[in-house]
C-alpha cells in the first residue's frame, strides 16, 4: 500500500501550500516545518498541488494585468487633463507634450489590448533578380513544355493579383 503524502497530512498544510504558491524554494518550507524534506515537498507540490498552483499563478497573473491596464489607464486619464488644462491656458509648449505622452498612452493601451499589430513587416524588392531568376526557370523548364507552361502562367497570374 503507498505510504500517504507528509505534506497532506501535516498540521500546516495550508501554510505550506501558501509558500509553495508563493514560489518559496522547496529547502527553505523543509527547514521551516519539522518532519518535513526538499524532496517530500517536491513530491507534493508535482504530484497534488500542480493545478492548483497552476490556477493560482494564472489568476495572480490576470490580477497583475487588470491592475497594469487600470494603472496606464489612469495615466492615460491624468495625461489628458493635463492636455485640457494646458490648452485651456493657451499653452502650446505644455500642450505639445502631453499631445505626445497622450498619444504614447494610448499606444500602450492599445499594445496592451491587443489591437495593435507590432509585428514587424518585410517588404522584398527583388528587381532585376527577379527577372533573372525568372528566364533561368523557364529557360531549365524548356525541356518539360507543360510544366514550362503552368509555371508562365503561375507567375503571369501572380503579376498581375499584385
Amino acid at each position: 500500500m503507498p505510504r500517504r503524502c507528509s505534506v497532506c497530512d501535516h498540521a500546516a498544510r495550508d501554510e505550506i501550500d501558501r509558500a509553495l504558491i508563493s514560489g518559496e524554494p522547496f529547502r527553505n518550507i523543509a527547514e521551516r516545518f519539522a518532519g518535513l524534506t526538499a524532496a517530500s515537498i517536491h513530491r507534493h507540490r508535482h504530484g497534488h498541488l500542480t493545478a492548483a498552483v497552476r490556477h493560482a499563478r494564472e489568476a495572480e497573473d490576470v490580477q497583475r494585468g487588470a491592475t497594469l491596464l487600470d494603472q496606464v489607464r489612469a495615466l492615460h486619464a491624468r495625461t489628458l487633463r493635463l492636455l485640457a488644462k494646458a490648452e485651456a491656458e493657451d499653452d502650446a509648449p505644455t500642450a505639445l507634450r502631453a499631445l505626445r505622452e497622450a498619444r504614447a498612452g494610448l499606444e500602450l493601451l492599445a499594445k496592451l489590448l491587443g489591437e495593435l499589430d507590432t509585428a514587424p513587416t518585410v517588404t522584398v524588392s527583388l528587381g532585376t533578380e527577379w527577372a533573372s531568376l525568372r528566364t533561368a526557370i523557364l529557360r531549365a523548364l524548356e525541356p518539360f513544355p507543360d510544366a514550362r507552361s503552368a509555371v508562365a502562367q503561375a507567375i503571369a497570374r501572380s503579376a498581375d493579383a499584385s
